[in-house]
């Protein structure tokens, strides 16, 4: 099962799903020891397959931090906060997750694009 650790403890996951946003990135870090690898890509392509399925999916995409443990860090675009929950709070997700290796620590958090003149946009 993967532990759930808030990135910022003073506005956990369970806070940020009650701010109504659209769109919303999910930026989720994952550290979890070396021998848990291989099921952890496992069991994180399930995860995508079910979320890919969900209304308010846009997208996702998974990098591997460089070096020799294993740190991942998943970024998935939703169309809102609510399409978000909706699948997060799924009971087929929900019992997914149990799946996970022991030694998985997730840290997920919710962003919003910000617009920076002549940078980026919104």
């Amino acid at each position: 099962m993967t532990h759930m650790q808030p990135l910022d403890e003073t506005f956990p996951i369970g806070r940020q799903l009650a701010v109504k946003a659209a769109p919303v990135v999910l930026v989720n870090l994952f550290t979890l020891d070396p021998a848990d690898e291989a099921r952890f890509l496992e069991v994180w392509k399930d995860d995508a397959d079910f979320m890919k399925r969900q209304p308010g999916f846009i997208s996702t995409q998974l990098h591997r931090a460089l070096g020799d443990n294993p740190t991942y860090l998943n970024y998935a675009i939703w169309e809102s906060t609510e399409t978000f929950q909706a699948a997060f709070s799924h009971p087929d997700f929900r019992a997914a997750i149990t799946a996970y290796p022991s030694s998985a620590v997730a840290r997920p958090h919710l962003f919003q694009k910000v617009g920076v003149a002549g940078i980026c946009t919104a």
